[in-house]
């Protein structure tokens, strides 16, 4: 490894070193704004956002998905039926026994029966006998169970029955059934048969009963949040000093863990040959060979033939020896990961507040998500919905002159109106989809993702070139920490701001695009898939692998763009250009730093994750109990739901503490880079990078000869 090779890399087709600039102390101060037509582009796609986003706003109505509707169109929970929440089937039988209701208009929407709003839902199993069947309803029914426009004192009672219900909609109570009174057999157009009853209900509402059984559980959760959230937060501020121990700690102790990984590996390695020596050893007596075995699927009898162990012996030896001598030949490059890695720490020490620039990120994060989830949901419900009548039983009467196309206000009509047709009903169809806006609902939904998509990409690029901005000014201080500028990460956010909104946006655009094409394909290939033969889903598998590849790549080169941007202030393209070519230049150690930090990081995670998992376990589980009673696991509904947070926050945290440790190892490399080839040591052209490094490197700057220290 000779002294030209590290100092000077060679030119070659990626490019000639960068060459010693006087003026350049880090971070360009004097910079103009970048990419100005993706800027304006970017501009205007975010003010048309906010445009459809108002327009979703005025003719959207999330209560229509919020909020279950009567059968007069009015929401319960909110404006007259405040008080009462909950939806009741006034005969549930008829969502499982219906067939000959118009399919084609409903669209499976509706359920044939009359709903009405109730503070309550039915607790008691209640049928209309024989003796109450001519009765007056007055006499039967409790108003608060009927349609309110109903008279009920002029009223003729149609037999209906009630059966204990569960969850908002009022569904039966499917583990009430077994209960079933038998007087039930003797109900006027229920089954004669109780099974018969019962087998009809679940088979006809089971799968929906079961599918609104989520809001009960929901609020035990919530109750379990209710009593668990101080101690939530406890196990995710645990997660947090954890996570800022090790990184400072990764100062000292990544030589050790590294190596201790890289002995690991090996002796792993060796014992493998060992023991494939070994079993080569014992069945140097047996008779089986590969030749008598032939092929079988049995893989057992392959274990028991000596060629099999021979052919393992030579693989892992094999490999032993490449791993050995890549470690023996690139230890000067693990010499240099480590002692970046250690760097980092002590970077993030000088500017604590890097930690904090997450959070930020978060909450942008957050807002896209939530305008986004917004925007969808009021388009989704922009239409005013349409009713129309219908008859639910064309058996009964004459019911020939309603086709399904007559419109009708649910809150206005009586059947009355139909005299001859007594199941005429004012149903829902759908929602409207008439006008401008309407018609392009789905265009404005396409729209809503493409923005979302391209506005994340920019927050989490503005992260990168705020965090790189600060970490450059950091090893291009001279002297450490004295000549690290005040406040470097606000400082970084300003000028990423301030100049390079149009660069940050172009290579978020061209991260969207990718994505987009990998959402359309993944879109083809679960539509097509039960047409697809073996020739089909193999291109598709192999179309959607190469897009992966290309997005991780897209990531990586906007990564190290990204970097170029914040130190020298140029344009997208020119940045990720020279990025590119200076890590290409370089790349034994780019590979070597990146699975190097790779395995540190992930080990990690792994810590803080496991480690905050396995003791907010041992304590919500009640295996861990503080004295005087203070938390009691005991009431918890479901103990596994605040593990699941704390161990999913902690892992959130984790990758927000990391993700900057991340940024920061990236950052210092370059920055490392650039050093070797503008820098000789020399009073004029002195380096830059620490003792350690320069220690690894065997180099030294004669400006420290003469007294002029760096840390």
């Amino acid at each position: 490894m000779g002294k030209k090779q590290e100092t000077s890399p060679e030119s070659s087709e990626y490019g000639e070193p960068a060459q010693f600039d006087p003026t350049f102390k880090g971070p360009m101060k004097k910079r103009g704004c970048t990419d100005i037509i993706c800027l304006i582009l970017f501009m205007a796609v975010i003010l048309g956002y906010i445009v459809v986003g108002i327009l979703a706003w005025l003719y959207g109505d999330p209560r229509h998905v919020l909020y279950p509707r009567n059968s007069t169109g009015w929401f319960c929970g909110i404006g007259p039926n405040k008080d009462q929440p909950n939806l009741f089937y006034m005969n549930i039988l008829k969502c499982a026994t219906s067939v000959n209701v118009m399919a084609s208009a409903l669209n499976g929407l509706q359920c044939p029966t009359t709903q009405v709003c109730v503070a309550q839902c039915p607790s008691t199993f209640w049928a209309v006998g024989i003796d109450m069947y001519f009765k007056k309803p007055a006499e039967v029914f409790n108003q608060s169970v009927c349609v309110p426009s109903l008279n009920l004192s002029n009223t003729i009672l149609v037999s209906p029955a009630l059966l204990p219900c569960v969850n908002f909609l009022c569904l039966p109570d499917l583990s009430s059934l077994g209960n079933i009174p038998s007087s039930f057999s003797n109900i006027p157009g229920l089954p004669t048969s109780v099974n018969e009853t019962v087998g009809m209900i679940q088979n006809g509402t089971g799968d929906i009963v079961n599918g609104f059984n989520a809001k009960e559980i929901g609020v035990r959760i919530f109750e379990d949040f209710a009593s668990s959230w101080p101690w939530i937060l406890l196990g995710l501020l645990i997660a947090m000093v954890v996570s800022l121990l090790f990184l400072l700690l990764l100062r000292f102790t990544a030589p050790v863990m590294v190596w201790v990984l890289i002995i690991g590996v090996l002796g792993a390695g060796a014992y493998g040959i060992w023991h494939c020596y070994w079993e080569y050893a014992n069945y140097k007596s047996a008779s089986a060979t590969i030749t008598n075995v032939g092929f079988t699927t049995n893989l057992q009898v392959y274990l028991q033939v000596q060629e099999t162990w021979l052919a393992f012996l030579i693989i892992i030896s094999v490999v032993e020896a490449i791993l050995l001598l890549t470690i023996i030949f690139l230890r000067t490059r693990i010499l240099i990961a480590i002692a970046l890695i250690q760097e980092s720490s002590k970077a993030i020490g000088h500017m604590m507040s890097a930690l904090v620039y997450p959070l930020v990120t978060f909450v942008l994060l957050l807002v896209c998500v939530a305008y986004w989830g917004a925007t969808a949901l009021y388009l989704a419900t922009s239409g005013s919905p349409i009713y129309r009548v219908v008859a639910l039983n064309s058996s009964q009467g004459d019911c020939s002159s309603i086709s399904g196309n007559v419109s009708c206000d649910p809150q206005n009509f009586t059947a009355a109106d139909y005299p001859g047709c007594p199941s005429a009903s004012c149903i829902f169809i759908k929602y409207n989809n008439e006008g401008l806006f309407q018609r392009n609902l789905f265009n404005l939904q396409i729209y809503n993702v493409v923005a979302f998509l391209w506005c994340v990409n920019f927050v989490i690029a503005l992260g990168h070139c705020t965090l790189a901005g600060a970490f450059a000014s950091y090893y291009w201080a001279f002297t450490k920490p004295g000549d690290i500028p005040m406040f470097p990460v606000c400082g970084g956010f300003i000028r990423a701001l301030r100049y390079h909104v149009g660069s940050l946006a172009f290579g978020a655009l061209i991260l969207t695009l990718v994505q987009i094409a990998r959402i359309l394909l993944e879109y083809i290939d679960q539509k097509t898939r039960a047409a697809q033969n073996p020739v089909a889903r193999f291109i598709l598998c192999c179309m959607k692998c190469c897009l992966w590849c290309l997005e991780k790549f897209i990531k990586f080169l906007n990564r190290n763009a990204y970097i170029m941007i914040a130190i020298y202030g140029k344009n997208f393209c020119v940045s990720a250009k020279n990025a590119f070519k200076l890590l290409m230049r370089n790349i034994i150690r780019v590979v070597v730093l990146d699975k190097v930090t790779d395995i540190l990081l992930f080990f990690g995670k792994l810590l803080v994750v496991g480690g905050v998992g396995v003791l907010s376990f041992f304590f919500f589980s009640g295996r861990i109990r503080l004295p005087g009673n203070v938390f009691r696991s005991e009431t918890l509904n479901y103990y596994w739901m605040p593990i699941i947070t704390v161990v999913f926050g902690s892992y959130l945290i984790a990758h927000g503490f990391f993700s900057v440790y991340n940024m920061c190892v990236d950052t210092l490399f370059l920055c490392f880079l650039e050093d070797l080839e503008r820098n000789d040591g020399s009073l004029q052209k002195p380096y830059f990078m620490s003792k350690n490094l320069m220690k690894i490197l065997n180099k030294s700057n004669k400006a420290q000869k003469k007294g002029k220290g760096k840390e």
